[in-house]
């Protein structure tokens, strides 16, 4: 059975009093540019700029992943934007493929014994709550990695 791993919070926050943005990109090197691109456009519309830096890093650190580690055609990112806080999913088709939370892994302090691994540790980190949902059911036939940026000041 895969492991999910999450924070206090265990599913994305949803969408009531906010606006919901998709945006479906094809598995290409690509993708976690043109994700930033779209979330900082987001941001900036809605007021949220304060968020954009730690939301370029979060979103690039889970597109590559999905990108890097899996063989789904199509990565979708849906973004929830709220008064105070934006919620970014990640979704791809490779179930089998479930992140390993920082929390499982070993990750050695000494620069290059360690080429990856270290950019949940970000999310983590950056993020006020983060997760991964199996999506279908008892046949699962996709996933989502998602996190939660706030402005500072808000709580969860």
């Amino acid at each position: 059975m895969p492991h999910v791993h999450a924070t206090p919070r265990s599913a994305p926050p949803g969408p009531p009093g906010g606006e919901v943005y998709r945006l479906a990109l094809p598995n290409t090197s690509c993708a976690a540019k043109l994700s930033r691109d779209f979330l900082s456009s987001l941001l900036t519309v809605s007021r949220h700029r304060g968020l954009i830096d730690d939301a370029r890093l979060c979103v690039t650190e889970v597109v590559t992943n999905a990108h890097r580690h899996t063989r789904t055609s199509l990565i979708r990112v849906g973004v929830t934007v709220q008064r105070k806080q934006v919620t970014v999913s990640v979704a791809d088709d490779d179930h089998w493929a479930l992140p390993e939370p920082p929390a499982f892994r070993e990750v050695r302090e000494e620069v290059g014994e360690q080429e990856g691994g270290r950019g949940l540790l970000l999310v983590e980190r950056l993020a006020l709550a983060w997760g991964m949902t199996v999506l279908g059911g008892c046949f699962p036939y996709r996933k989502a990695v998602w996190f939660t940026l706030a402005r500072a000041g808000s709580a969860p």
